[in-house]
């Protein structure tokens, strides 16, 4: 929306109005509300686990392992201050030495998503690539959280 209208909605009552210059697209790949009649669909930010375990470049891999055993989880998110994704520690990352630091044993530059991925095609994406889950990010690469999906699960 441009400015001009942003204000002509404030001065007719509008109370909660945004002027997001990057356009729509990059809002709903922000994760922001939405309306409209698309709005119900489900996407990938809507169903994603958002209670993941993260850790930070410079942790030792054992003192990780050690905190994400507690979670039942399989994978820690390697993020930066700001929770944007810089890695993932999963699989044989595990077997590596507890002084081992995480920046040597994580997997970089993990595959994402954006959360306005529609549920449907993202799943059916998955399952021909034999993938049981994504990173969901925001367009700047912050973390939103994990969509796992089990293999031969409808959408």
């Amino acid at each position: 929306m441009s400015p001009r209208a942003a204000w002509r909605l404030e001065s007719l009552g509008f109370s909660e109005v945004y002027d997001y210059v990057a356009g729509e697209a990059d809002w709903l790949a922000m994760a922001l509300p939405s309306e409209g009649r698309e709005a119900g669909q489900l996407r990938a930010g809507r169903v994603a686990k958002r209670d993941v375990p993260t850790c930070g470049l410079s942790e030792f891999l054992g003192e990780v392992r050690q905190r994400v055993q507690g979670t039942g989880e399989d994978a820690c998110i390697v993020v930066n201050a700001e929770r944007v994704v810089l890695g993932r520690v999963r699989g044989p990352a595990w077997d590596g030495p507890d002084d081992a630091i995480v920046d040597d044993v994580m997997e970089a530059g993990p595959t994402t998503v954006r959360p306005n991925e529609p549920l449907a095609a993202l799943t059916e994406r998955m399952q021909k690539h034999g993938s049981r889950s994504v990173l969901v990010t925001t367009s700047d690469g912050r973390l939103v959280g994990v969509l796992e999906w089990e293999l031969g699960q409808d959408a």
